[in-house]
C-alpha cells in the first residue's frame, strides 16, 4: 500500500519551546490515522507542518510523493484543511463561503446545496454565518475542507465542544471520505472518538510520539480485559471484577456463580485513554 504521508524526523520550536521533537511516521493512502494527545502536546504544530504553514526546524514532511516544504502550493491542491478554530467569512452565506472556495481551487461546476447537505446543512445555504450556531460552523468548516475532493483531509479538533448531532454529521462524513478513498488525518484528545474512526492511532506526549498501532494491539498490549460483576449482598448491590486471560480465570467465574447472587455481568477493555495514561503517567487535559 503507497504511503500518502511520510514524516521523517519532524522537529518544530516556539523559541526555547520544543513542542515537537523528531517525529516519523507514515500514514497509508485510504488510512484514518489519530493524531492523540493532550492540549500543547504538539498535535496542531504537526498538522502546520504537514500542511506547509510552518516549515520545520529539521526532518522532512513528503505528500503524495511531494516535499511539502519545495511544493507547498502543489501540496495544497490536493489537501483539506479543517481547523479547531473557525475561520469563515461570517458576513458572507454559507454557499458563498463554500463557492468562493471552489474559485478559488478552480473546481468547476461546484454543487454548494449538495455539499452544505452531506453535513447536514441543507436549506440553511442563503443564511448568513453570523447566525449560525458553533455547531454548525464547525459543520460547514468541514463542507469547506472538502470543496476540491482532497486526497488527504486534515482535521484538527473537528469535533470539539459540539452537540450530539454536529458531532454525528462530522464522524459520518469522515467515514464517508474514507469510504471514497481519502487519507484522514485526525487530530484529537477525544479518544472515544479517534477509537471509533481510527485505523490507527499515534499517541504524541510532550512533542514525542510514544505508541503508534492499531487501537486493538494497543488494547492487546498494553489493557487488561475483565468482567464486572453487579452482585446483589446485604441488601444492597456490590461489585466484583475478575481479570480476563488468565490461568485462574475460568475457576473465578465459577466461584462468582456459585457463591454470589449476581444480577448484571458484562465484559469491560482498557480505553485508549487508559493506555495514554499508563505510558505518559498522565491524562490528556
Amino acid at each position: 500500500m503507497t504511503d500518502a504521508i511520510v514524516a521523517e524526523g519532524l522537529t518544530y520550536s516556539y523559541g526555547q519551546l520544543l513542542a515537537v521533537d523528531s517525529i516519523s511516521f507514515n500514514v497509508a493512502e485510504g488510512e484514518i490515522l489519530g493524531f492523540l494527545g493532550p492540549n500543547g502536546a504538539g498535535k496542531s504544530t504537526t498538522v502546520k507542518m504537514l500542511t506547509g504553514q510552518l516549515q520545520p526546524k529539521a526532518g522532512q514532511a513528503t505528500l503524495l510523493g511531494l516535499d511539502v516544504v519545495k511544493k507547498p502550493k502543489k501540496v495544497q491542491e490536493h489537501i483539506g484543511v479543517c481547523f479547531e478554530l473557525t475561520n469563515l467569512y461570517e458576513q458572507m452565506s454559507a454557499a458563498e463561503n463554500l463557492k468562493l472556495f471552489a474559485r478559488l481551487f478552480g473546481v468547476k461546476n461546484f454543487d454548494a446545496d449538495a455539499l452544505l447537505k452531506r453535513v447536514g446543512l441543507d436549506g440553511r445555504g442563503g443564511d448568513r454565518v453570523e447566525t449560525y450556531s458553533k455547531g454548525m460552523k464547525q459543520r460547514l468548516m468541514v463542507a469547506r475542507s472538502l470543496v476540491n475532493t482532497p486526497r488527504i483531509l486534515f482535521l484538527d479538533e473537528p469535533t470539539e465542544g459540539l452537540d450530539p448531532t454536529s458531532s454525528a454529521a462530522i464522524r459520518r462524513v469522515i467515514l464517508e471520505e474514507r469510504e471514497r478513498g481519502a487519507t484522514i488525518f485526525l487530530t484529537t484528545h477525544d479518544m472515544v472518538e479517534a477509537d471509533k474512526l481510527s485505523d490507527r492511532v499515534a499517541f504524541i506526549d510532550k512533542g514525542k510520539i510514544v505508541a503508534l498501532d492499531t487501537p486493538h494491539a494497543l488494547k492487546q498490549r498494553y489493557g487488561k480485559r475483565m468482567i464486572k460483576a453487579e452482585i446483589a449482598k446485604n441488601g444492597g448491590l456490590e461489585y466484583r471484577e475478575i481479570v480476563l486471560d488468565r490461568d485462574e480465570t475460568a475457576a473465578d467465574v465459577a466461584a462468582l456463580f456459585s457463591d454470589e447472587k449476581v444480577i448484571t455481568l458484562h465484559s469491560e477493555e482498557a480505553t485508549l485513554e487508559d493506555i495514554f495514561m499508563q505510558i505518559t503517567g498522565r491524562g490528556l487535559v
